[in-house]
């Protein structure tokens, strides 16, 4: 997703663009980036907020299955402080529990629609496989059955264009008290700057 190589021809529409790509080199360089906490080593104490980030692939399921992370996040819903997820992100809180029931229950929340996932799939499964698929159920079929109600999944406008800091009001997100959710990277700018806001 950063330098495009194996997205086919579809790598200009898929690859992240540039302030994406530099991002991510600036992200490389960083202290945190190269000696990362362990998830046991996250104490909700020492944090305002917690930022859970998307994904897809395969390689995803060690991050969104962890009881260890489920348990943090449960912990940051508790507390009752910030918490944002992103596409997969989402997928880690709900799967999330407090007293045996999904932090998302009774909250409305976004996350990747099986749209957006089942056309990225189908667009790249000749030479990527299953790449765009981490799971046999898609992302909004998960969450939505956990919810309290299919309601309380909010798809909102159609997914076509990425946001930037210039055109913040293409993306999408839902706030519902202390959590923020959206849907892909097209939402991600107004993503974080609305959850910078939260954590004030």
């Amino acid at each position: 997703m950063i330098d495009g190589r194996g997205l086919g021809i579809l790598a200009p529409f898929l690859v992240a663009d540039k302030n994406g790509r530099q991002a991510y080199l600036e992200l490389e360089q960083s202290a945190e980036f190269r000696k990362p906490l362990s998830w046991d080593q996250i104490k909700t104490s020492n944090y305002d907020g917690i930022l859970l980030p998307g994904g897809h692939a395969p390689g995803m399921k060690e991050y969104l299955e962890s009881k260890q992370l489920q348990q943090t996040v449960a912990e940051f819903f508790n507390a009752n402080k910030a918490v944002g997820a992103i596409c997969h992100g989402v997928v880690l809180a709900v799967r999330s529990k407090l007293n045996g029931k999904s932090v998302l229950k009774g909250r409305r929340t976004t996350a990747l629609l099986k749209t957006q996932e089942m056309l990225a799939w189908s667009l790249t499964c000749l030479w990527l496989g299953n790449y765009y698929r981490t799971y046999n159920q898609t992302v909004e079929e998960e969450i939505t059955l956990a919810l309290e109600s299919p309601n309380h999944f909010v798809r909102g406008p159609t997914p076509i264009l990425r946001d930037s800091l210039d055109h913040i009001n293409r993306g999408f997100v839902v706030q519902d008290g202390n959590y923020l959710s959206a849907r892909w990277p097209g939402d991600a700018h107004r993503f974080a700057t609305e959850f910078f806001n939260m954590l004030g």
